[in-house]
């Protein structure tokens, strides 16, 4: 039982985070309805059992940066979640792929710019959420080439990004 109400308070303190996040960028509907599929019973009993310990410690499944690979993983029933999470969550990079063929690989389609923008938010109240040091830039930078953007979503991101910095720096 303690690995759900673990979850449950991760799941909380992110959503938290991430709705604060959306708010500041002014979107206020995708910061209330962020995530809501993680309450689902597909998301929630899977998440819960692949990111926690029945005592509840956390399981050891991310790199240093705060990643974790979701389509290898391993586990059958967090691949179903995983899927369902994506594909009922557009501020996911991966909802915008399409599969073609193995012989093709994967093509990005440009995100909307408020997709965008969530998935900033959720970046950046993931890193609150598990008390990162280091910049979501950083994070993105690190983990860009494991991503299947488009060229336009790209340049939209570091925009996004490179502006966050800006306002921090002089704390406007």
């Amino acid at each position: 039982m303690r690995r759900y109400t673990q979850y449950l308070g991760y799941v909380l303190r992110h959503k938290f985070y991430v709705t604060l996040e959306c708010f500041k960028r002014g979107l206020i509907w995708r910061g209330i309805k962020h995530d809501l599929s993680k309450f689902s019973p597909i998301e929630f009993l899977a998440y819960a059992y692949f990111f926690h310990n029945p005592d509840g410690s956390k399981k050891q499944v991310r790199d240093k940066t705060g990643y974790y690979k979701p389509d290898d993983t391993g586990d059958p029933a967090f691949d179903r979640a995983w899927f369902h999470h994506v594909q009922h969550n557009d501020h996911h990079w991966q909802h915008w792929c399409c599969p073609l063929s193995e012989s093709f690989g994967i093509k990005p389609f440009p995100m909307p710019k408020a997709a965008v923008l969530e998935m900033i938010a959720d970046w950046n109240g993931a890193a609150r959420a598990q008390k990162s040091t280091g910049t979501v830039r950083a994070w993105y930078i690190a983990n860009k080439p494991k991503m299947k953007l488009h060229p336009e979503t790209e340049t939209m991101i570091i925009g996004h990004l490179e502006y966050d910095e800006m306002m921090k720096t002089y704390k406007i």
